[in-house]
């Protein structure tokens, strides 16, 4: 008796003494293969350093098929996490929107998430044989004080089956939602430039990227010319249609080979207007030509036509009096779906492009490394200006025999040391020699061959902005903002929270066939194994008794 009481105390006590030391000690451990429950370490960093309060309001909720449920469930746990790393500065709930008492309320509380900028989607199911309908919010929103911002849960290639969609949605969450609380937490804001003084595109086709742009970073307009880049975390040079002379290239070159990182967003061809008869896109010299050649590229005066391409309308016919509009696809405005293996892309969606050029990698570059990141489809055709571009030729059935011009690639990240264009050019007598770099630390650079992908459309009825990306036939949004977004935070911060979008689950479906066939065998395995497992437990378990005390 002495000796069981003594065991038991001991046992007390030691699990008094380990509960103690884990108040101490942190320690989680992640078995799963693919690492879905850890965070990133930026992640971690933020949420560490939170010195306000979050709330975080999630309305996804509800009565889901798997696929959402799986979402709904990665959120809340993601939240878990956030909330376990905030040290108390975090909380979360959860909210079903299509919870009210009434159909009015109801519709109330749709507008009301709506106008806080929550997009909502069409659920579809089957219900005893009868197709149903449910709007639902996949989406959250963080709360700072009386300032909230909207994250939207449900991302990704919307080309992607339904399944591998939410997927990638379900690898996006922290990425999301630590972008959010990043927007709402104090920090140092990173200075971003963006070169305007070389386009003629109005300001208000470019207030859409701008007005993002500010959220996150402090914003300088070249309007001033400064006498050089530096002090710029990251340059954006947005559609030029004017060349650069040679003071300006230098100032690009000195402050690329500084270590900066710059964004090209360049046409190979200028197209200034189109006729149903047609006009003839002219080759653009930006006199950048040459700066490109030495990093190892090549921008074409061309214009790539892509089976895989956005739609316009255009009169097919009359009916009476009425004119016929049909939307048509229209082979100079490719989609590009084609994407490099990088963080920058993951997961992203299609890119809407206009009058694109193709880009071209050539040799000499030595150090740098060169990573393809838009690229088309398989199906393409080259147009070398000068070239005709109608809007006729939509109504042209295309021949899939002429569209056999293989992968072209539309943007390219260059990283690495860069070497100055100016290297043995510069004299001693020159006045810039005293702070020349021939070769410097390393930095980045993006080329994408279109500035249309950082332009928005712009609806004159309201005299508003169209969102970045918005194509007015489809009523779609493409990915345009959150390639340009995700390419700058990498550039500016390539270890911060853009490494969460790495993040890589696996889709595990399970053979719909064999489902159906082996159904009634699994469930009677997982009903009568348990109970089998219990008695043979039980009847050995008397058997050992019996013959331990059966004398």
């Amino acid at each position: 008796m002495k000796k069981l009481l003594l065991r038991s105390v001991i046992v007390l006590v030691a699990l008094v003494g380990l509960n103690w030391l884990a108040s101490f000690i942190y320690v989680r451990w992640d078995l799963t293969e693919d690492q879905r429950y850890t965070i990133s370490e930026a992640s971690r960093q933020l949420l560490q350093n939170l010195d306000r309060d979050v709330h975080v309001t999630v309305y996804l909720s509800g009565d889901f098929p798997p696929g959402f449920e799986r979402l709904e469930n990665a959120t809340r746990e993601t939240l878990e996490e956030f909330e376990t790393y905030a040290g108390g500065r975090l909380t979360y709930q959860f909210i079903d929107p299509s919870a009210a008492t009434s159909e009015e309320q109801r519709q109330r509380q749709y507008a009301q998430l709506v106008d806080r900028g929550l997009t909502p989607t069409n659920l579809f199911a089957n219900e005893e044989g009868k197709r149903t309908e449910k709007l639902i919010f996949p989406g959250a929103i963080v709360q700072v004080d009386t300032l909230g911002v909207p994250v939207q849960l449900l991302k990704g290639n919307r080309s992607s089956s339904s399944e591998e969609q939410l997927n990638q949605s379900y690898e996006g969450v922290e990425f999301e939602l630590a972008s959010a609380i990043r927007l709402m937490a104090p920090q140092e804001r990173k200075r971003v430039g963006l070169l305007v003084s070389h386009t003629t595109i109005p300001p208000a086709r470019l207030s859409d990227l701008i007005a993002t742009l500010q959220q996150s970073y402090d914003v300088f307009l070249d309007v001033n010319s400064p006498e050089s880049y530096d002090g710029l975390d990251a340059l954006l040079v947005l559609k030029p249609d004017q060349p650069f002379n040679e003071d300006e290239k230098y100032k690009i070159d000195q402050y690329v080979v500084g270590g900066g990182n710059a964004l090209f967003f360049i046409d190979g061809a200028r197209v200034d207007s189109v006729s149903m008869e047609g006009t003839f896109a002219q080759p653009l010299d930006l006199n950048l030509s040459d700066l490109f050649f030495r990093w190892g590229v090549r921008v074409n005066t061309n214009l790539v036509k892509d089976l895989n391409s956005a739609l316009i309308p255009l009169n097919v016919g009359n009916m009476g009096d009425a004119p016929q509009i049909q939307p048509l696809p229209w082979r100079f405005f490719p989609l590009l779906n084609n994407f490099g293996t990088h963080p920058i892309t993951r997961n992203t969606d299609a890119i809407f492009a206009r009058f694109m050029s193709s880009i071209d990698t050539v040799g000499g570059a030595a150090g740098l490394r060169k990573l393809p990141l838009l690229m088309t489809s398989p199906y393409t055709k080259l147009l070398n200006a000068p070239a005709l571009v109608a809007y006729n030729e939509a109504r042209q059935q295309p021949s899939p025999a002429e569209y056999n011009g293989g992968i072209k690639l539309a943007a390219v990240l260059l990283e690495g040391q860069f070497t100055s264009l100016f290297q043995n050019r510069i004299l001693p007598s020159d006045p810039r020699s005293a702070g020349f770099r021939a070769q410097g630390e390393a930095g980045r650079v993006l080329v994408a061959s279109d500035g249309d992908l950082v332009v928005n459309d712009f609806d004159y009825r309201r005299n508003a902005p169209l969102p970045l990306g918005y194509d007015r036939v489809s009523q779609n949004i493409y990915g345009n903002k959150d390639f340009i977004l995700h390419a700058l935070d990498y550039m500016t911060d390539a270890q911060g929270l853009i490494t969460a979008r790495n993040k890589q689950i696996s889709i595990r479906p399970l053979d719909k066939v064999r489902v159906q066939e082996q159904r009634t065998r699994w469930q009677l395995l997982n009903l009568l194994l348990p109970v089998g497992l219990v008695g043979i437990f039980g009847a050995l378990r008397y058997y050992w008794r019996r013959r331990k005390f059966g004398r």
